[in-house]
């Protein structure tokens, strides 16, 4: 279809898959699904209508759209890393039709005037769903206490360290304690203790002044500084009963901190990694440098290792990125002025299909940890599965389909990526949000905005 013709027919369109692999569920199976009016209507073996525009799903897989839970598109504020527009353009192109935005823009996010102001925003900007967490610290905790959370997606401390320090819940127990008390919502917290890591900072800066070498980056950022936080944290949300969920888990010793015995809508305590640490470790600074640079830190390959294990035997809920894009100027300045963070929400799916590709992980788990549980986790209204009467978020994949990542088809607003030269053999073809068309083959159409991510009346 032509993007002219396809523009002025988009509201009406009743799109018919036929004969794609659809994983759902824990099954693959070949079947044909039918949806228009944002939701789908059938799931089975259907006729071809002469009102149907058909999509050849045949040797392709059809998934549902993924759930990123753990994004920084820096709207508003930080625009000129990204903005809801530009990375939620990239989110499309890799799958990822919803997402969650962390609350350290510019104003921080921590009133509800503030996040407020985000979902107008993104009515306007994004192409893909958007939920908005309040964040979290000293300064509103009391209003937080007269607040009734239960209906927000969640509440959290990420990212507010860049704006002071003594931002991190994991370093401040009488306010987690107070929180894990009184909060209803989801409470998602950056698990590091800044006592540790300034410690190890000052002793670097010691010995190398301004300008430590990276490869110290997981030394300084340790595997203590995070197992200590998050086992303390676990222990004060036990006290209290409270919803924790530990956000970008990065080493193995914390993996046998959490439970795999009881399903995840039953479980108070959760976590998730990001697909970087699922991908890199301490071997590829040497490469990379300072590209990167996370908070938490990269970690060793037995870390790398651990998390995939934890992953595929529950222990972890869900796959995330951490999207937080920064300008090659600002990651490369020294070491403590480079900014931690980069972009990956257009290539987590195919990340995580390279494990598939290599029988590290099955296309079952990999839907379940990236689409599944994120709506379990956070409750999301309909979306997550293919299922009739779901909104059709989807995204069709072929899996022998190779292509490299180049500077010609990054679509980040800061124009790299630490995957740069990375070939991949699978490739997303089609993206739909609420039923509508919105990426074909690297062609948009962007007429049609993403809508508020909704919570599950319970």
């Amino acid at each position: 279809m032509s993007k002219d013709k396809f523009n002025r027919t988009i509201m009406s369109t009743k799109f018919l898959i036929k004969n794609a692999t659809v994983v759902n569920e824990g099954k693959i199976k070949q079947s044909d699904v039918l949806f228009y009016d944002e939701i789908i209507q059938k799931v089975g073996n259907i006729q071809i209508e002469e009102e149907h525009h058909v999509i050849d799903g045949t040797g392709k897989y059809l998934l549902p759209g993924i759930i990123d839970c753990q994004v920084h598109f820096r709207d508003p504020g930080n625009t000129h890393k990204g903005d809801l527009y530009t990375e939620s353009k990239a989110a499309i192109a890799g799958g990822v039709t919803s997402f969650i935005d962390m609350p350290n823009t510019i104003p921080n996010a921590l009133s509800l005037t503030e996040v407020s102001n985000k979902y107008d925003l993104a009515s306007k900007k994004s192409l893909a769903n958007y939920g908005f967490v309040l964040g979290v610290n000293s300064d509103n905790i009391d209003e937080i206490m007269n607040m009734d959370t239960s209906q927000l997606i969640g509440i959290s401390d990420d990212g507010l360290y860049f704006t002071k320090k003594a931002n991190l819940l994991s370093d401040n127990p009488e306010i987690m304690e107070k929180l894990f008390a009184n909060c209803k919502s989801i409470i998602a917290i950056h698990s590091e203790k800044e006592k540790i890591i300034e410690k190890n900072e000052e002793e670097f800066k010691t010995k190398y002044g301004d300008d430590v070498p990276i490869e110290y980056h997981p030394i300084i950022r340790s595997e203590r500084a995070c197992y200590e936080a998050t086992k303390d944290s676990i222990e004060l949300a036990n006290k209290y009963k409270a919803k924790l969920h530990i956000l970008h888990l990065t080493t193995e010793a914390e993996t046998h901190l959490f439970d795999n015995s009881i399903p995840l809508d039953q479980k108070r305590i959760t976590t998730e990694v990001s697909v970087h640490h699922l991908w890199f470790c301490d071997k590829d600074y040497k490469r990379l440098g300072k590209l990167i640079k996370w908070n938490p830190a990269i970690k060793t390959e037995k870390d790398k290792n651990g998390l995939l294990k934890a992953l595929i035997d529950d222990r972890i809920d869900i796959v995330t990125t951490d999207h937080a894009p920064h300008t090659l100027e600002e990651k490369q300045r020294p070491y403590f002025q480079s900014m931690s963070g980069g972009p990956m929400v257009q290539h987590s799916l195919n990340c995580m299909l390279e494990f598939y590709l290599k029988s590290e992980i099955s296309l079952q788990k990999v839907v379940e940890k990236m689409c599944h549980n994120p709506a379990i986790l956070y409750k999301i209204d309909r979306r997550g599965y293919i299922k009739e009467g779901f909104y059709a978020d989807l995204t069709l994949v072929d899996m022998n389909s190779p292509w490299t990542v180049n500077q010609d088809n990054i679509y980040y607003k800061c124009a790299w990526s630490p995957l740069l030269g990375t070939t991949f053999q699978s490739k997303i073809v089609n993206t739909f949000v609420n039923g509508n068309l919105v990426y074909e083959n690297g062609q948009f159409y962007e007429e049609i905005k993403g809508k508020a991510l909704t919570i599950k009346n319970t």
